[in-house]
């Protein structure tokens, strides 16, 4: 497997794994928005005999400042529970600490992104309309950020 940047030639290959994996057009029409207005900070896939069978977006926030949002993470359905979506995630972080992000939200299932340091205590100081028990994020600097509405 190989985990590579989004290249030009990859939009609807990407496309395909996110209906597929989603089963419907939603998350593909949104990074496909994002692709557009310029807002993919970070979007890799993971790339098998040449196919894509992966996908993680990260986009920026307007608040906090250097924040960005995870989302969305797709695998194609034959894919699933072989470590993909796993390597996605933990390559995304690593870009966006790179990038100098100071933290990254997703709005996901606790049970599985707790494993990359993902908590709702982190995110909880950050007033938000997704606020709630799927509501997360990750701290990726040892400085404070100060509470401010995610957006």
């Amino acid at each position: 497997m190989i985990i590579r940047a989004e290249t030009p030639a990859d939009p609807a290959a990407i496309g395909a794994v996110l209906v597929e994996a989603f089963g419907g057009e939603q998350e593909a029409a949104l990074v496909e928005d994002l692709r557009q207005d310029g807002a993919l900070t970070v979007s890799l896939v993971a790339e098998i005999e040449g196919r894509i069978v992966g996908h993680v977006a990260l986009s920026a926030l307007k608040s906090p400042l250097c924040a960005l949002a995870l989302a969305p993470l797709a695998v194609s359905t034959t894919r699933q529970r072989q470590g993909i979506g796993s390597a996605l995630i933990r390559s995304a972080i690593d870009g966006a600490g790179g990038l100098g992000a100071t933290l990254v939200f997703i709005l996901g299932d606790p049970n599985y992104y707790r494993r990359f340091g993902f908590t709702i205590e982190t995110a909880a100081p950050f007033p938000s309309p997704y606020a709630g028990p799927h509501f997360m994020a990750l701290k990726l600097t040892a400085n404070d950020v100060a509470p401010e509405p995610v957006i």
